[in-house]
């Protein structure tokens, strides 16, 4: 240990991150600061989630431009879950060796050059190539905007600003849906300009991570105690910040971790609940939804009319948006564990009346947008926020960044499987057999956070990381 600075090294600090005024900072300057911080990290959140709903409504264009067959069409759908793979992989060890906000610049430049790629492509290949790549920021993102918030916010408020990264997911989606809507009133290549919109938040993203400070927790394990003090005085205030300060120290006693620490005992069992959770919030069915609506939409209600389907996406990216704010003030009131008890549960009802009402002639317009409205605000109110939470929380500092990339690429892994698959298992069982395949998975998930999910609201990641190590103990004991 560095030891802690003294008062002049502290003030020398202060201009750095703070200006000037009055020191220690009061509680709103506080947390001005750490939501002004995690909101630009939470720009990332906004490009990840624009970047997945805006093929919604390019798909039935680009199926024209490249004259795409269902094989194709999943191709270039999921050609951006491919990248978020490798992505999601690379983070950790990224973050892990150059710090959370360098990560982030990084992807913001990943973000730009896949939207420029995807507008400006001359066939099929060229724009999976740029959704490749955009795919890979958003593996990046996924891992590193969250632990970074979760690292920069103090544990009183770090539910409600880690789910602020989804509610700039939801956001990314709505004006994703809004964009398509408009640009596919230019005609032909109104495609081009959904994807070229993504170039000026990408932009922003990458001169705002150039402004915020880096994470405390990553500047103790660099031994930069002295910078990781000040960031963690504006976090927490004066006092709390060398608590804090002291706590980290002492969860990071241990060297630096290595992929083959996540396999110790104590980690085995927040690394398989974090992945369980990762996998089991996609299997659920929900980019179904946000991937294929315009084409079930247009397919099974409304073939000879694509605009029905870009109205219903914008009333689907409205209920998303309005329930993540939801989540956003119940998640520190209810806790993690019951929205997420709260939202598998409405979800398996959800897709089951999805499926039925396909076997009804002729299938109901307004139950499979009603089904589809409930399905998209049980999931925004609990397992969209409360997954991502919890996969920040959970997981122990010294492996966060690398456990978050397993968890990641677990989790991008089984969206891929779900977005490739969906046209085929259609075909095959299906679309009433497919919506109650993801029913199923529902009630699965419902019981996996019934019977093992811990709660975390309000304790300090330093109290959960020593929550597990306890519970290791007392199962090594009552085995002795």
């Amino acid at each position: 240990m560095n030891g802690l600075p003294t008062q002049s090294q502290k003030n020398e600090e202060e201009p750095q991150i703070a200006g000037s005024g009055p020191w220690p900072p009061p509680r709103k300057a506080i947390a001005g600061f750490a939501g002004l911080v995690s909101c630009v990290a939470a720009i990332s959140g906004f490009l990840f989630g624009f970047d997945i709903a805006v093929i919604n409504g390019a798909i039935v264009l680009l199926r024209a431009e490249f004259h795409l067959s269902d094989l194709h069409t999943e191709f270039a759908v999921s050609s951006l879950l491919v990248g978020a793979i490798g992505g999601a992989g690379l983070a950790g060890w990224l973050s892990d060796r150059f710090g959370r906000r360098r990560v982030l610049s990084f992807a913001a430049l990943a973000f730009a050059a896949s939207s420029l790629g995807a507008a400006l492509p001359r066939n099929f290949i060229e724009f999976s190539a740029a959704r490749l790549a955009g795919g890979i920021a958003i593996g990046i993102a996924s891992v590193v905007a969250p632990m970074y918030i979760a690292e920069v916010s103090p544990a009183r408020m770090r539910g409600r600003l880690i789910s602020l990264n989804q509610m700039a997911i939801v956001t990314g989606i709505l004006v994703a849906y809004l964009a398509n809507w408009g640009f596919s009133l230019s005609g032909a290549w109104g495609w081009r300009w959904m994807f070229a919109s993504a170039i000026l938040p990408s932009a922003v993203l990458f001169f705002g991570t150039l402004l915020v400070p880096e994470s405390p927790r990553w500047l103790v394990e660099e031994g930069q105690d002295e910078r990781a003090l000040a960031v963690l005085e504006q976090i927490e205030g004066g006092e709390e910040g060398a608590r804090q300060l002291l706590l980290i120290h002492v969860a990071a006693q241990q060297e630096r971790s290595t992929f083959q620490d996540l396999l110790a005992p104590a980690l085995r069992r927040p690394l398989l609940l974090v992945v369980a959770l990762a996998v089991l919030q996609q299997v659920t069915g929900i980019n179904t939804v946000l991937f294929y609506g315009s084409l079930i939409w247009q397919r099974e209600l409304h073939p000879h009319s694509a605009s029905g389907a870009l109205e219903a996406n914008i009333l689907v990216g409205i209920v998303n948006f309005a329930f993540t704010i939801l989540a956003l003030v119940l998640i520190e009131r209810l806790g993690r564990k019951p929205l997420l008890m709260i939202s598998s549960g409405v979800m398996a009802i959800c897709q089951l009346a999805l499926g039925a009402a396909f076997l009804l002639n002729p299938v109901p317009s307004a139950l499979v947008l009603g089904a589809m409205l409930f399905c998209i605000a049980s999931f925004a109110i609990g397992l969209g926020p409360c997954t991502w939470v919890l996969m920040a929380e959970l997981l122990p500092t010294r492996v966060r960044g690398r456990a978050m990339s397993v968890a990641n690429v677990a989790l991008w892994s089984a969206s891929f499987v779900l977005t490739v698959s969906f046209l085929t298992l259609s075909h095959a069982i299906g679309i009433t057999g497919t919506f109650s395949l993801y029913s199923m998975l529902c009630v699965l998930t419902f019981a996996l956070v019934w019977r093992v999910v811990p709660e975390t609201k309000g304790r300090s990641l330093e109290e959960i990381e020593t929550l597990w190590q306890q519970k290791h103990e007392a199962r090594d004991a009552d085995e002795g």
